[in-house]
């Protein structure tokens, strides 16, 4: 198994702490994402425990979930019985042509193998439907968020160059007469604030459900996670009590020409 998809595959031993403490999506951005969408029927792709798909059901959309991993499917699937949820994934979505008006995919668009994931995608859109990536992003511009960074490392974090790296590859993929993925019509990116309520010990938890921390060593682990509680610990933002986490949901969003 090459490192990308020993990355993907780490977060159902995970499902239950993934499902209590990541966060969810700014609504604004999510409006967003769905403007130009030409009717209700939305795909969350990659839907993991269904951050996503609950700012989506609140918004009243149509909303399909299909997500790859049995046990954060099952999580999905406990929290929002109503939802209908599939087993599947963005290279093999279990849907007709043209069932959906907008395809969402939320901080999972960076593992898709968009070669084969953007003619799937564009099969399963109406015409003129939106694909939209959206992602979590720490706000480093806040100082005690950037020395949260600088200790905790990219594992923990996902630094925000690397999100930007991911955004401007599929944004290239996706844009008109780029090859095979040459469906959708220029990308467009705008980020929006957002926050997640956090003490020093969710945030710890938090952070210990990304990827780059669940394949660690055990002993490696521990150690970035034990300097991320000194730090917290240590802060007169975060050191006592609850604290707003500053966020921002950034969204690329191109349509099916």
């Amino acid at each position: 198994m090459d490192e990308r998809s020993r990355l993907s595959s780490s977060f159902g031993a995970a499902a239950t702490a993934y499902a209590e403490h990541r966060p969810d999506y700014a609504r604004a951005a999510v409006r967003w994402a769905l403007e130009p969408a030409p009717g209700p029927r939305v795909l969350d792709l990659g839907a993991g425990t269904g951050k996503l798909s609950a700012t989506l059901v609140a918004l009243g959309v149509e909303v399909v979930a299909v997500e790859p991993d049995p046990a954060m499917l099952a999580e999905l699937r406990r929290a929002l019985p109503a939802v209908r949820a599939l087993p599947g994934s963005a290279e093999a979505v279990p849907l007709p042509d043209g069932s959906v008006d907008a395809v969402l995919a939320g901080n999972a668009m960076h593992w898709f193998d968009m070669a084969v994931a953007g003619p799937e995608i564009a099969r399963v859109l109406a015409p003129g439907g939106v694909l939209a990536g959206l992602w979590n992003i720490l706000d480093d511009r806040v100082g005690w968020v950037a020395d949260l960074e600088r200790v905790s490392g990219s594992a923990a974090i996902g630094p925000r160059d690397t999100v930007s790296s991911w955004r401007a590859a599929t944004a290239t993929m996706l844009a008109p007469g780029t090859g095979p993925v040459a469906r959708f019509d220029a990308a467009a990116q705008v980020e929006f604030p957002h926050g997640q309520r956090r003490t020093a010990d969710s945030l710890v938890a938090t952070l210990a459900t990304r990827a780059g921390m669940l394949v660690m060593a055990d002993p490696e682990r521990r150690a970035v996670l034990g300097r991320i509680r000194d730090f917290l610990g240590s802060t007169p933002e975060t050191a006592r009590g609850e604290f707003t986490l500053p966020m921002l949901t950034g969204v690329l969003r191109a349509r099916r020409l």
